[in-house]
């Protein structure tokens, strides 16, 4: 089995440290409403571990790899709408801008 759920705690670890340091890395968790708030992917990675990696053990990371593309491109893009896209899903979006520039050709 390759997927563990993922604890909080993992960002506090001195593995998690440990190997920051190894590879000359700074972590970086900020504060609640600072500017560079990450809200966004942490939705996005929440939707992924409830929808994908917590359903079931995964065998290889192939497996899972296939799973989380598959999930992203049939569920994900499909039918997520995004504020930042007018409320619309990705492939909405895509069909909306697209379909004037193909009129214009």
């Amino acid at each position: 089995m390759l997927h563990r759920p993922v604890e909080l705690a993992q960002f506090r670890s001195r593995k998690f440290v440990q190997a920051l340091d190894r590879h000359r890395m700074a972590g970086s968790i900020g504060r609640v409403g600072a500017a560079g708030d990450n809200a966004a992917m942490e939705s996005f990675f929440s939707l992924l571990q409830k929808n994908v990696l917590d359903r079931r053990a995964w065998a290889t990371r192939e497996e899972l790899r296939i799973a989380i593309v598959t999930w992203i491109e049939r569920t994900y893009h499909r039918r997520r709408r995004q504020a930042s896209l007018g409320r619309l899903t990705p492939v909405e979006f895509e069909t909306v801008m697209t379909t004037p520039a193909l009129q214009a050709a």
